[in-house]
């Protein structure tokens, strides 16, 4: 099965550790006949500098059509969330909404799924010379891929309105189906005039094999925290050429081994020293580094404080 990137991830610019995520609010739901969608709302931690993405992921299995799906992804930063939205809070009565403490800044993660049945109805007879997108509604195109969308004003707006509304029941159904609707023209738009995904797809991923053993090669990077490896160490444990290696990597998972590696060492290394309460020469040695220093110089990269200074907090 096709695996799409995490764009949490790739707007982070990396991986993103469960424990940073405070969930603040979750809808998941599936409109009868028409769109199924998520929408995770997290609290945005003061440090993070996250971009905003898009991104249309193209499912398609040629002897399971049931299967097929088109999936629009957008991952947000810069809205805010009331902690006390289910009733209206005393600031917000009195338009102070600005300086409330039930108000926090969020990272928001919605996803719209679209199956092929519901788009056959926006079908039309094949032209000679159809455009990728047709291609695409009418799950035409031969291999999955996922492509990245610019966000312009019209879709921020939409996804500003699809975070705010006030509609519930019924009424919220109608109003996030037309909604989602206004995203799936706006995101076909960026894919007018283009004739295949070579551009921004890397061919060898249309081979799931592949894609399964960069997906394992990711594996064997946490399972060797403590066990720096290199990439030609990794690529022969996968099976794969470094060169794929390394474009299928960056490609899926938005970051390039390397920062992902150190990403996740810095990560397991904060766990260890504040959860556990180990020393920095504790966590040192289990991370393999050759001395303290070189451990706290990555460190600090990654957290901008030292090892030391992170005990203080």
């Amino acid at each position: 099965m096709y695996q799409a990137p995490d764009i949490l991830m790739m707007a982070y610019k990396q991986p993103v550790m469960q424990g940073q995520l405070a969930l603040l609010d979750e809808k998941e739901r599936h409109i009868p006949g028409s769109v199924q969608y998520t929408i995770k709302r997290y609290n945005k931690h003061p440090q993070w500098n996250l971009d905003d993405l898009g991104m249309l992921v193209y499912h398609c299995k040629k002897d399971d059509p049931s299967q097929n799906y088109l999936e629009l992804r957008f991952c947000i930063a810069g809205n805010v969330y009331c902690r006390k939205n289910s009733v209206e809070c005393n600031a917000c009565k009195v338009n102070e909404t600005p300086g409330c403490s039930e108000r926090v800044d969020t990272v928001d993660v919605l996803s719209f799924r679209f199956l092929a049945v519901h788009l056959s109805q926006f079908g039309k007879p094949r032209k000679p010379e159809s455009t990728l997108s047709q291609d695409v509604l009418d799950f035409r195109h031969p291999s999955s891929f996922s492509k990245i969308l610019s966000l312009c004003g019209r879709t921020r707006l939409v996804l500003e309105a699809l975070l705010n509304h006030s509609y519930t029941d019924s009424m919220e159904n109608i109003f996030i189906n037309a909604q989602s609707q206004m995203l799936l023209l706006y995101s076909l738009e960026c894919m007018v005039g283009e004739k295949d995904v070579e551009g921004f797809q890397c061919k060898f991923l249309a081979n799931e094999a592949d894609r399964e053993k960069i997906i394992r090669a990711r594996e064997v990077l946490l399972q060797h925290i403590g066990e720096p490896l290199t990439i030609k160490e990794l690529s022969r444990k996968v099976a794969i050429n470094e060169c794929y290696l390394k474009k299928g990597f960056k490609e899926m998972f938005g970051t390039t081994i390397f920062d992902f590696y150190q990403s996740q060492r810095m990560e397991h290394a904060r766990y260890l020293l504040y959860e556990k309460g180990l020393s920095v020469t504790e966590v040192s040695i289990m991370l393999g580094y050759s001395s303290i220093s070189h451990f706290s110089t990555a460190f600090k990269k990654h957290t901008g404080l030292k090892p030391c200074e992170l005990l203080l907090h």
